[in-house]
């Protein structure tokens, strides 16, 4: 048998355990509507006979801009199955940044949804000219046709799907051969990278390369079959894309979108409430998700006070002592002094806390950046632990994790048992447990190469290593630990090079009033940073604190700021000549509107510390470390 993602859902499809299991489910206005795992067999086959009425070739590149839907797991089957291959794309993306991707990747194809549809219809025109199709997702016949005046070769997905059903006797022999024509290393997506620090490259991953992630993720996590997940990282995600569409055929899980109707805004109003109606045993996560869970329910807990406020405290810390980093526990006397404090905060407080995420959530697994302990040990004290993972796309993605009967916190977890992992120096030359270095890995995991760009992909890939880019070591227990990206280094005026990742993760989540924070040092003397600040909890805190006074206020965001110092989860952490001298305050947040977020909610990096060159360089000057006016604007703002 072939190893193939086709084979998995073939089997998953026919499996007398899974077949009429729902593998997807979507919010209507009926309600949630699902499909089996047997049904998405059959839709995709009546969409891949459409497309390859269409004309869609072996090879040919149809590529998806839609939020998290049945139908878009459906479109990317139906791709395979004609031969083609998929090209995920986020909803975020500019206009300009969707172009360059369609065009790169020679699209013949785009589908989209109606949340997607305003960004298409600046680029329909030249889709036309290119000859490139569209296929619309949702039954706005409006929207179609006004499509359809711009573009002739516009299609709703509905009746592709009823003109495949209609013919699926007649091109079945057509649909058999191109489904058996699949080998193993034929590309299954072309994966955009987020293009944190330059130009993205589109990644290609294989059949293979999909089936090997999944089998080993599913066997090293011991997922439970048939479990509920609820989805709201989108699917170009790739750690959505691997869990979501291929380790669910393993073992049946079934998986419930966010309700996206109405775009973005909604779709975070709608998180909670969805979480609570399709109660999931699970979610996948990033940083930037689960900091959001965890500042929400700190701002809740702070608004209750009194004696709720007291005992979430202390019972959090208590959990904190109680487990330790999870894998090696603290002495039995110090377990069995913070046991009380702690079960009497689970059972008044917690145990309420914990009903946000359904009545029968276990767990979130982590993934997509580094994610700080500090938030690890929070969760788990919460009993809705993080088992934080790494992963990257060029390795389909997930190459670490931490499980429940395996986790240390801090750390990225275990290497899956079907990859070979190896920390080495500049050189190439390998290093023992616990010295950090660059992470290269090995394994049927590793991506093809990067589409059109041999030279990218000779830079990361030497034989068949695959160099990530990412600092860490692997420590005596074989815990892989990622310290950040190598391009990130910190590099002061002797040379020495450093990674911020962890610091800067370091700073917000100490921080009661930072949002987010940038360290920069460019042969420099110290190091700086560019901070943003949380505009509620400014307010509240100067409401509580009686400030009016943007000095004041100043001298605490000041202490905010260098509270990780003293803070215990970060003890002897982090070497003080790296501990910034000197920050400014930047008056709005990092976001995806004004480009410095990408869409997997990671900041960009290079194109902040370009867009704030001039900032940075003013704390390099004579009075560079005072107190500047610009903070004090930027606080008085803020207040």
């Amino acid at each position: 048998m072939k190893r193939t993602v086709l084979e998995m859902l073939n089997s998953a499809s026919q499996n007398d355990e899974f077949k009429d299991v729902d593998y997807v489910s979507d919010k209507t206005d009926k309600g949630w509507k699902s499909l089996t795992f047997k049904q998405v067999a059959e839709h995709s086959d009546c969409l891949a006979i459409s497309l390859l009425k269409l004309g869609l070739q072996k090879n040919e590149t149809v590529a998806i801009i839609s939020e998290g839907r049945s139908s878009w797991i459906v479109s990317e089957y139906a791709v395979l199955k004609a031969g083609g291959i998929s090209v995920p794309l986020s909803v975020k993306l500019q206009p300009d940044e969707l172009m360059y991707r369609i065009k790169h990747a020679e699209t013949k194809f785009v589908v989209i949804s109606k949340n997607c549809v305003s960004k298409t219809f600046s680029l329909a025109e030249e889709m036309a000219h290119l000859g490139i199709g569209i296929i619309y997702l949702d039954n706005d016949t409006d929207t179609y046709e006004s499509l359809k005046h711009i573009n002739n070769r516009v299609y709703l997905y509905d009746n592709l799907m009823e003109d495949g059903r209609k013919n699926r006797e007649k091109y079945a022999e057509q649909l058999a051969k191109s489904i058996a024509a699949v080998e193993e290393n034929d590309v299954v997506t072309i994966s955009y990278t987020s293009g944190t620090t330059g130009n993205p490259k589109g990644i290609m991953l294989t059949q293979l390369n999909y089936w090997a992630n999944a089998h080993d993720a599913l066997r090293y996590f011991k997922l439970k079959f048939k479990s509920k997940m609820f989805v709201v990282l989108p699917l170009d995600h790739s750690f959505a894309h691997t869990v979501g569409f291929y380790v669910a055929t393993l073992c049946g899980i079934h998986i419930s979108f966010v309700d996206s109707r109405g775009g973005a805004i909604n779709q975070l109003k709608n998180i909670p409430i969805n979480i609570k109606e399709t109660n999931p045993d699970f979610m996948l996560s990033v940083p930037a998700l689960t900091g959001n869970f965890m500042r929400k329910i700190q701002d809740s807990i702070n608004a209750k006070g009194g004696i709720a406020k007291f005992l979430f405290n202390k019972g959090i810390k208590a959990g904190e002592k109680f487990y330790g980093n999870g894998y090696n526990k603290p002495n039995i006397f110090l377990r069995m002094w913070k046991y009380p404090i702690y079960k009497l905060a689970d059972a008044i407080v917690f145990k309420k806390i914990r009903k946000i995420f359904g009545n029968n959530f276990q767990f979130f697994v982590g993934g997509g950046a580094q994610l700080d302990i500090k938030q690890q040990f929070f969760f788990n004290a919460l009993g809705v632990p993080v088992y934080q993972g790494y992963g990257l796309s060029e390795a389909s993605p997930i190459i670490s994790v931490n499980t429940s009967y395996a986790h240390k916190f801090g750390s990225s977890g275990g290497v899956l048992t079907g990859i070979k992992a190896k920390i080495v120096d500049p050189d190439g030359n390998e290093l023992p447990a616990g010295q950090k270095g660059i992470l290269c890995i090995e394994g049927l995991n590793v991506m093809k190469g990067y589409f059109k760009n041999p030279e990218a992909t000779a830079e990361v890939i030497n034989g068949t290593w695959l160099n990530t880019g990412d600092m860490g070591y692997i420590d005596k227990d074989n815990f892989l630990y990622v310290t950040g990206r190598e391009k990130a280094l910190l590099i002061s005026s002797d040379g020495e090079k450093y990674s911020p990742e962890a610091m800067e993760d370091a700073i917000v989540n100490s921080g009661e009033l930072i949002y987010q924070a940038v360290l920069y040092n460019d042969h420099c003397k110290y190091t700086s940073a560019l901070v943003t600040l949380d505009a509620h909890r400014i307010k509240d805190y100067a409401k509580r604190n009686n400030i009016t006074d943007p000095q004041k206020m100043l001298e605490a965001v000041k202490k905010s700021f260098f509270s990780f110092t003293t803070d215990g989860a970060y003890k002897n952490k982090f070497p003080r000549q790296w501990i910034p001298s000197v920050f400014r305050i930047i008056p709005e947040p990092f976001t995806e509107q004004n480009q410095m977020m990408n869409s997997t909610m990671k900041l960009v990096r290079f194109r902040i510390l370009q867009n704030y060159a001039d900032v940075l360089k003013s704390m390099y000057t004579a009075d560079g470390k005072t107190d500047c006016q610009e903070n004090i604007d930027a606080i008085k703002k803020l207040m």
